[in-house]
């Protein structure tokens, strides 16, 4: 019998079923086969990941049993009760020496809804610790801003993905989706049939080539400069009146400090510090402005700098005076990356948030979720710190002397990894749950082994803001936990107060009433209702059937009115490359997913994509006396990659990319900085200034 359930990777959430293996198979063949499965985000296609995920849970190297570090410096087996124990002695110990904002928490974007918001409570009011922040943060924190910041709500795509289907015109920023989301290229046909698809990208991308032959343009900016080629379209469409004049009046505030804030980026300026002609930039202006369906959507490589706040507000500056937004077939929103990078945002997994998207700051948010708790609301704790500085906090004077790690692995994903590896190790205790030894987990002083996505149940919430069910297709092996009996376990140990309750059915029905009256308001939905495999976009009060188009009426600020931000260029982390010195920029393999450390756990995928390849310019590689198998160390004042040189005429001569899945010596993340966007807290990923040499 199959089970209807999701793929554990990215936020399509692609459709899929698995069916057991039949009794006659060889034992060799995997305990569960997939099937794609129909749905709107995928039409029944998966990519290379997709159809290898069960792979993963039948890996030799699956942890079954707890590990406690004994006194040789070793991880042994322990029972569970023995590291449990071990957990509440030493956090009640350390949080009365040192308080309790002596233990941090860091959770993960593919975290079950249910998950993320029992880890969020746990932490404040089982631990009452404020210093609490996920992943995420490094994913789509400036996304979430700028949405904010400009709509009064931030869901990643503020329109179901099939709306995509009829876009005349379509402005990719920042996103390989041809390698990071295969089956959501079916959703550009359209666009590259019309000869619009526009992809922004420094690198001539598998998707970017996708506008070959008349389908559309690739724009290659110089890295780093995505603001200054927002500011200058923006510049374009004013001056050339191609703004829509009644939406603005209509929808908006703040057109009028626009103009003047952007007056400065004529067309010549703006190709001097891009890169791009000015012929494009007119044609790009124009193309969007054409009154057809048009989308402009952003990603990762827009968003994951210093200024990536700002660079999303720029893009929906433009989508705003442009009319998108509220313009039936057409609109703005940006592609989550995680699995449950939406939902996984929404319930308190965030230093600043609590259920339903609510501001921890807020008098009526506290006392809502507080009753809901069971607490008083002066009980729980107020802001704690964004995840870099959470992580650069450690060692400090009053920063954290223990972490408890679920659904992360920050020593490849982390920007300037070397320092987080070095401070982790000067932690008191380090806690990670997970399914595999990852690296964050071969540091650990206890590791607690917890379900795989097919051995559980619960929710997730797609890029579109969907909310979904993730079903059980197997039982987990024995001695394997799922977190919310872990955290219930440790919330009983240190006399937490409040419910934590075992069965995730139960979890998500107070879920929904902590998130009630919230922007992200579940209140509507249950696993039963879900079960029915409806259309569930949030927000989803009880009593309704759900927003598939939260802008289509107007924008959730008070007034109903977008606000349009101005926003300028800024000094960068870092001085412009010079001399021998190349830009790195990074990203993603279409074989692999996140740190790597599932995606290099199955053959297939390790076969495709073995070593770490850094792509440079035939001309680049040249200059240096480099040829493709060769191999390279680039270096900075952070750290030194081990990388085996690809050249590719589709990267800029300036440029050199890294994938950030890959361990050890060969981790991207050991040569980007830690610099923080000032409103977001997203680390400057995206933009690094290496040397490359001959490896020794």
């Amino acid at each position: 019998m199959s089970t209807d359930t999701h793929c554990p990777y990215c936020a399509l959430q692609c459709a899929m079923s698995l069916t057991p293996r039949r009794a006659d198979a060889p034992a060799s063949d995997p305990s569960m086969t997939v099937a794609g499965r129909d749905f709107p985000t995928n039409r029944g296609g998966l990519c290379k990941k997709g159809w290898t995920s069960s792979t993963l849970l039948d890996a030799p190297d699956r942890l079954t049993e707890p590990l406690i570090r004994d006194e040789d410096g070793s991880l042994a087996p322990a029972s569970w009760e023995e590291a449990l124990d071990a957990v509440a002695d030493r956090v009640r110990l350390l949080q009365t020496e040192s308080g309790p904002d002596a233990i941090g928490v860091f959770g993960g974007g593919g975290l079950t809804n249910e998950k993320a918001y029992q880890l969020g409570k746990f932490a404040r009011i089982a631990l009452r610790t404020s210093r609490i922040d996920y992943n995420g943060r490094f994913c789509m924190s400036s996304a979430a801003a700028a949405a904010n910041r400009a709509f009064g709500i931030d869901r990643g795509l503020p329109f179901p993905l099939t709306d995509l289907d009829a876009a005349d015109t379509v402005l990719l920023l920042g996103s390989n989706v041809a390698d990071t989301m295969p089956p959501f290229l079916s959703h550009l046909a359209a666009a590259r049939a019309a000869g619009g698809l526009v992809v922004v990208d420094p690198r001539r991308t598998s998707t970017a080539r996708l506008t070959d032959d008349g389908q559309g343009m690739h724009v290659a900016p110089a890295p780093g400069t995505d603001l200054e080629l927002l500011l200058g379209l923006t510049h374009i469409v004013i001056a050339e009146r191609l703004h829509d004049d009644a939406s603005i009046e209509r929808r908006t505030t703040g057109f009028e400090a626009l103009r003047r804030s952007v007056a400065g980026w004529w067309p010549a300026r703006t190709q001097q510090a891009t890169g791009v002609p000015v012929a494009v930039l007119r044609w790009v202006a124009r193309r969007l402005a054409d009154g057809g369906n048009t989308f402009i959507l952003t990603g990762r490589g827009v968003e994951q700098h210093a200024n990536g706040t700002d660079t999303a507000t720029a893009a929906i500056n433009l989508a705003l005076i442009l009319g998108l937004p509220t313009r039936e077939g057409s609109g703005y929103g940006t592609l989550t990356g995680q699995g449950n990078g939406q939902g996984g945002r929404e319930h308190g997994q965030k230093c600043d948030q609590l259920p339903g998207y609510r501001k921890i700051t807020d008098p009526d948010a506290r006392a809502h979720v507080a009753d809901v708790w069971g607490v008083e609301p002066e009980y729980l704790p107020g802001p704690g710190l964004p995840a870099v500085q959470l992580l650069e906090s450690i060692g400090e004077r009053d920063g954290i002397r223990a972490l408890l790690v679920h659904g992360s692995n920050p020593v490849i994903s982390a920007p300037d990894a070397g320092a987080v590896r070095a401070r982790l190790g000067d932690l008191d205790l380090l806690v990670v749950s997970d399914f595999f030894l990852s690296e964050t987990a071969a540091m650990a002083d206890v590791v607690l082994p917890v379900t795989q996505w097919a051995e559980e149940e619960g929710t997730m919430t797609n890029l579109e803001g969907r909310v979904i069910r993730r079903r059980r297709a197997q039982q987990a092996p024995p001695g394997v936990r799922s977190e919310l009996w872990i955290l219930a376990e440790l919330a009983r140990r240190l006399d937490a107060p409040g419910r934590f309750d075992l069965d995730p059915s139960a979890v998500f029905d107070e879920l929904a009433r902590a998130s009630a009256g919230g922007v992200a308001d579940y209140s509507g939905l249950s696993h039963a209702v879900l079960d029915a495999d409806i259309d569930a976009f949030w927000p989803y009060p009880r009593g309704s059937r759900g927003t598939p188009r939260p802008l289509l009426d107007g924008y959730a600020h008070p007034d109903g009115l977008a606000r349009i931000v101005p926003v300028s260029v800024r000094e960068k982390p870092e001085a412009a490359a010079t001399g021998d010195e190349l830009t790195l920029i990074t990203g993603r393999l279409l074989e692999h997913y996140q740190s790597g450390a599932q995606t290099r756990r199955v053959a297939e995928l390790v076969a495709a994509r073995p070593v770490l390849e850094a792509t440079l310019h035939p001309a680049t590689a040249a200059d240096r006396g480099m040829h493709d198998g060769d191999r390279i160390v680039l270096v900075n004042a952070r750290g030194a990659v081990t990388a085996q040189v690809v050249t590719d005429s589709g990267i800029r001569p300036d440029t050199v990319f890294l994938p950030f899945h890959y361990p050890q010596e060969h981790s991207a993340n050991l040569l980007t900085i830690a610099a923080t966007d000032p409103i977001s807290a997203m680390p400057e990923f995206k933009r690094s200034v290496v040397r490359v040499l001959p490896a020794p």
